[in-house]
């Protein structure tokens, strides 16, 4: 890894029940598998401080969450998670691998939610110390299939129909304007073809950022 100069932050996106947790844990597995260094973590989350902001955020006893009380919230345990987690790990040339990040808040709060994009996108940034992933997998499915997915409990994943739909837009519109990151996954496909596929563009990534295979 001598010309390596930081790890690599790759992201996995997508509407409830979409699959990226799957494609994100595989993706774990080939690393573990090729002996590179890396971290998997979830946001929110995966901090003290992260993991006791999520339980309030998906307890269904909140669910007359303010708009913005909601994303304020998002953004605090991704605040803590980049300064605590992501930032030491790239430093020490690992992958981070993601469970969502600010292009969830985007999708969720400013898209869905009808917050104000310039705003959110500034507070965005100043959570995240600005950073954004080198590479983020959009896995897309059409929200009507996502219930054949399995049982949704949390108060994010029983928001009415018409809102998760609203997210798939705003996560599409997002990856519509970032295409050199972002890579739209197909979310009917099998399970192994769409590893193939992360696979397939992580390899190019790493290949380009000095990693050896």
């Amino acid at each position: 890894m001598h010309g390596v100069k930081r790890g690599v932050f790759i992201s996995f996106e997508g509407v409830e029940g979409s699959g990226k947790t799957t494609q994100a844990k595989a993706l774990v597995d080939w690393l573990t598998k090729n002996r590179i260094p890396h971290i998997f973590i979830r946001d929110p989350g995966s901090t003290r401080i992260g993991e006791k902001i999520r339980d309030i955020l998906l307890s269904r006893n909140n669910c007359g969450m303010h708009a913005k009380c909601e994303v304020l919230l998002f953004l605090a345990a991704r605040s803590q998670l980049t300064h605590e987690k992501i930032l030491p790990a790239l430093k020490d040339k690992k992958v981070v691998v993601t469970d969502r990040f600010s292009d969830s808040t985007f999708a969720y709060q400013s898209y869905a939610r009808d917050l104000p994009r310039r705003l959110i996108s500034i507070f965005n940034r100043f959570a995240a110390a600005g950073l954004k992933p080198d590479l983020t997998f959009l896995v897309d499915i059409d929200t009507k299939k996502r219930m054949e997915r399995g049982k949704f409990s949390d108060r994010m994943e029983t928001e009415a129909e018409d809102y998760h739909q609203k997210v798939r837009n705003g996560y599409r519109y997002l990856a519509a304007r970032a295409k050199k990151r972002c890579k739209i996954l197909d979310g009917e496909k099998s399970v192994e073809i769409l590893h193939n596929e992360v696979i397939h563009h992580v390899r190019e990534v790493l290949a380009r950022k000095g990693y050896k295979i």
